[in-house]
């Protein structure tokens, strides 16, 4: 990855509480995982920004890199990364989301 895009990368994800790289927009998901990490999101009433990676290729590569995670989605709290699609819904199923959102300050974290 080259140092402008990890820049970039590390830019958007200082400047927002909530952030998720997906592959569209919260109002069109294009998969699957996204579009689960959006209704997430929603249940909690959880404000959150996001990034299309189906937008920018140095983006959806260099966000694998800089996680050191393969996949995608990718959520971001608060500078943190969570985890994709399978390990926040496990999170959200069991009552963890929504306290790692509390414990972090997110405004709008619901259980």
């Amino acid at each position: 990855m080259t140092d402008p895009t990890r820049a970039r990368i590390e830019g958007l994800i200082a400047g927002s509480d909530v952030l998720l790289f997906m592959k569209g927009v919260p109002a069109a998901p294009q998969c699957g995982f996204s579009g689960a990490l959006v209704q997430i999101l929603a249940r909690l009433d959880v404000p959150f920004d996001s990034v299309d990676v189906l937008a920018d290729f140095a983006v959806r590569e260099g966000i694998k890199a800089y996680s050191n995670w393969p996949t995608l989605p990718q959520l971001y709290v608060k500078g943190e990364f969570v985890g994709g699609c399978d390990i926040v819904r496990e999170m959200f199923h069991s009552g963890e989301l929504a306290a790692l959102l509390n414990a972090k300050g997110v405004v709008g974290a619901q259980s």
